[in-house]
């Protein structure tokens, strides 16, 4: 069967296959596409993380901060929030 460009999983998928490849600007084309259709922890979890390799930390915490309000408890966003801040908190 064929993959769907318009969906957001696809999109999610692409978006993080071009950070690992180090497409970053694509990949964020990408994951800002994937979020707005799909508005979830996950994909603000990745959008985050590529900002963040991108210098956009204040971007990257900004989406974090607007889902943990949505989910405080989400392991996703503290597990990325911790890994690249050092801290569970922003």
């Amino acid at each position: 069967h064929n993959l769907n460009p318009e969906d957001p999983a696809v999109l999610d998928s692409l978006g993080w296959v071009n950070y690992r490849l180090g497409n970053l600007d694509e990949a964020v084309r990408l994951l800002r596409q994937a979020l707005a259709r799909f508005p979830n922890q996950e994909v603000a979890a990745h959008l985050g993380e590529v900002l963040w390799a991108n210098g956009k930390q204040r971007e990257a915490r900004q989406i974090w901060e607007k889902f943990l309000k949505e989910q405080p408890e989400s392991p996703i966003l503290r597990g990325t929030i911790k890994r690249l801040t050092g801290s569970e908190t922003l």
